[in-house]
């Protein structure tokens, strides 16, 4: 009997982790298929080549895919640099021990828990009215609003704290991972600590950098609330031609659509196109960061 029951058990478990497996699917799916249909039909290169028009029930979303792919391209610039230094210090350098790393490791993963909202009050206090009104004093006495005010690059840097601590744990794991015999055969060749983490370390873990920017990006892109108070606009149907211009962004503007809009139902396909295409462009950066993880992990292999 206690054979049975062990048996059964070792045959439910498989089935039970794939139905969970095939749930997860099967809402991916519905959601992909609820939003493609609810958006085909308004998606055409005119709504992708051109801005809203006056009151909103109508025109494109060019300004807000130009706007988003902008933000994820500085956010990444701006924190996986940071994050993969922070990383190689934790896992290379600092001691288990030290204080100092157990404070950043507090500190991250006290950053990894605070909700999004407040990462954007930390931007409009600190980047705009600390950072940004600071340079404006320098810069031209107080007498020109330009970095005081909300814009591209205070929204992207508020965007990169949110990720951060995805980057660096993700890329630390990647660096643990690296055999120790490398660093070893390395060190007892005459090479440095710092050669040694440039030419051994860093080429071995970029695949688990290269994760840490995706994941970085898939969670950046899809954000709404830390840029509501540092850039994102309402309505703006040109380009941002410089840092310091406040920009649109497909999440910002699907959310402007379902509860500010006057005509909720006269939107509603461009609802669905605007989180399609929000959709296909994090894809889209999400699949050029895991080919060129491939082909760096092939060349590598080789």
């Amino acid at each position: 009997m206690r054979k049975l029951g062990r048996k059964l058990l070792g045959l439910s478990i498989p089935l039970f982790s794939g139905l969970c497996a095939f749930f997860i699917v099967l809402i991916v799916l519905i959601v992909m298929g609820e939003t493609i249909i609810g958006g085909w039909s308004t998606l055409s290169w005119e709504f992708l080549s051109t801005g809203p028009k006056e009151g909103m029930t109508e025109g494109g979303i060019y300004p807000a895919i130009i706007g988003t792919f902008l933000l994820v391209v500085i956010m990444s610039i701006a924190g996986v640099p940071i994050g993969t230094i922070t990383a190689i210090y934790l896992s290379e350098y600092a001691s288990q021990k030290s204080i100092l790393a157990r404070m950043i490791r507090f500190a991250v993963n006290t950053l990894a828990g605070v909700p999004a909202i407040v990462f954007g009050l930390f931007g409009l206090g600190f980047f705009i009215q600390f950072v940004g009104t600071g340079m404006d004093k320098v810069l031209s006495g107080g007498a020109e609003l330009k970095w005081g005010q909300p814009n591209i690059l205070w929204a992207s840097l508020t965007m990169a704290l949110l990720t951060l601590p995805v980057v660096i744990v993700s890329v630390e794991e990647a660096i643990k991972a690296v055999p120790r015999e490398l660093r070893e055969a390395s060190l007892a060749l005459g090479a440095t600590k710092w050669e040694t983490i440039r030419k051994v370390v860093l080429p071995n873990s970029i695949t688990g950098i290269l994760t840490g920017g995706i994941l970085a990006v898939s969670r950046g892109a899809g954000e709404v609330a830390p840029i509501l108070f540092t850039g994102a606009a309402y309505f703006l149907p040109h380009l941002p031609s410089a840092l310091s211009d406040q920009f649109m962004e497909l999440g910002y503007h699907i959310y402007i659509m379902t509860t500010q809009s006057p005509d909720v139902e006269a939107t509603r396909g461009i609802q669905y196109a605007t989180t399609l295409v929000l959709l296909v462009l994090t894809f889209a950066l999400n699949f050029s960061a895991m080919f060129l993880r491939y082909k760096i992990r092939t060349r590598t292999a080789r």
